[in-house]
């Protein structure tokens, strides 16, 4: 499966097959399928990358105001093709929504 930047109806939100979500760009893992949950969204949502080095994270250069939830720039950790974001804290368990 290939991960990327989404460009109009997002093909991968409602796939929840068995396999690991690559980078587009090249083929980078990033995301396991265990990992996946539906969320409310336009695009897939996953609970954690499949390993430290998947992806780079960085911090929003905007101010947020203290009601949103902290969000990091992610890219792939190899080729840094802009993946989208880490929203921190935003599930319902607490932890970070990718």
């Amino acid at each position: 499966m290939s991960f990327c930047s989404w460009a109009k109806e997002e093909v991968h939100r409602d796939n929840f097959n068995s396999g690991v979500f690559t980078c587009s760009q090249c083929d980078h893992p990033l995301f396991s399928s265990i990992s996946k949950y539906e969320h409310h969204t336009p695009w897939p949502a996953f609970k954690n990358p499949i390993s430290p080095d998947s992806l780079h994270k960085e911090e929003e250069t905007e101010e947020q105001s203290s009601s949103q939830a902290k969000a990091l720039k992610v890219f792939c950790g190899k080729c840094k093709n802009p993946l989208g974001h880490e929203f921190v804290g935003d599930r319902e368990d607490g932890g970070s929504r990718f």
